[in-house]
This record gives C-alpha cells, sequence and structure tokens, in this order.
C-alpha cells in the first residue's frame, strides 16, 4: 500500500466554519504527499452518516483520522465509538460567523475552546482520543504523519529530515540574534 496514492487518512469536521482551523492538517499532509480524503460530518446533525462514514473508513482501509469540531466537541469521540481507527481530536475554538456577517462582531466560545479539548479528552475508557491543543490541527497532521511513520519507512526518513531542518533553523536564528543583539534581531525579524 502507498501513502501518496489513496487516501489512508479522513479529515473531518462538524461544519464548514471548521474547515479554516482544519485545513492546516491538510497542508502538512500535503506536505509530505500523503493522501487524505475530507468531509464534513456532524455528530449531532448527521448521526447516521456519522456511523456511515466510520464504516466507510474502515472499508477505504485509512490508518487514521483527524475530527475537528467546536463546542461541545462530540465528532472525535463519536466517531472513535464508531471505529477501531485511530482518531486525533482537533478542539476548536467556536466563532460565530453569522453572527459576524450581520454585526460585525465575531463572538467566541464563551469557554475559549477549553469546552472542545476537555469533550475530547476526556473520552470514558474504551473510546479513547488523541487530543492536541486548540486550533492546532497542524499538530495534528504531524502526529498523524508519526502514526503513518511506523508503517511506511519513507514518511520516517522525511520526518527526520523534517527535524533537522528544524533545529538548523533555530541554531541560525539563535546565531542571528547573538550577532545582532536581542533589539536588533526583533526590529529586522517582526517589522
Amino acid at each position: 500500500m502507498s501513502y501518496s496514492k489513496k487516501p489512508i487518512v479522513g479529515i473531518i469536521m462538524g461544519s464548514s466554519s471548521d474547515s479554516r482551523i482544519m485545513k492546516e492538517a491538510a497542508e502538512i499532509l500535503d506536505q509530505f504527499q500523503v493522501k487524505h480524503e475530507d468531509q464534513i460530518v456532524s455528530a449531532h446533525r448527521t448521526p447516521a452518516r456519522l456511523s456511515e462514514y466510520a464504516q466507510h473508513a474502515e472499508k477505504m482501509g485509512f490508518k487514521v483520522i483527524i475530527a475537528g469540531a467546536g463546542g461541545a466537541a462530540h465528532l472525535p469521540g463519536m466517531i472513535a465509538s464508531h471505529t477501531i481507527v485511530p482518531v486525533i481530536g482537533v478542539p476548536i475554538l467556536v466563532y460565530n460567523d453569522k453572527q459576524a456577517r450581520k454585526t460585525g462582531n465575531t463572538k467566541f466560545s464563551a469557554f475559549g475552546g477549553l469546552d472542545s479539548l476537555l469533550s475530547i479528552s476526556e473520552m470514558p475508557t474504551g473510546s479513547p482520543v488523541v487530543a492536541v491543543g486548540i486550533n492546532k490541527s497542524a499538530n495534528a497532521g504531524i502526529y498523524a504523519m508519526k502514526i503513518l511513520a511506523n508503517e511506511f519507512p519513507a514518511l520516517k526518513t522525511k520526518l527526520k529530515k523534517q527535524k533537522i531542518t528544524q533545529h538548523k533553523s533555530v541554531i541560525k536564528e539563535s546565531d542571528e540574534l547573538k550577532k545582532h543583539g536581542l533589539s536588533k534581531f526583533v526590529e529586522k525579524k517582526f517589522k
């Protein structure tokens, strides 16, 4: 099986407004040429579709599902309860886009996304879900890559190269900081 020919990761989200956050997971997978299938599946508005999606994920041979949801954030846990495919939950800070269009004021979740984080991370024993930080779908993409790297040595090599690149980048910035001093570094870096 190849990771670049057919989808092996499913990315699902509870609503279209979650797509702004979830796109970062897709971008990470695209960067590493890992095929993914993306869908909107609402735990509350389309519960039968959720069950169908779990069967679809297993039939397609998905290795990981990345599920993003805000508010009560039932999607990651509910999908995990319907499948043996590992689920990575992305808690999403809820924005009220409809209100913003009418009034110009964007309203955020009363709990700042902690409601979503706790809903995902506090699954009962038997239906575990891994949770990343609030709005951190890029981390979900990277975590999915680490899971896949156990099966695909080429991905393991790519991830190791990415770690080396990150390391070199930090060392380069540190050298610039030492060379120019903090004030000039900040002025140059963030101007």
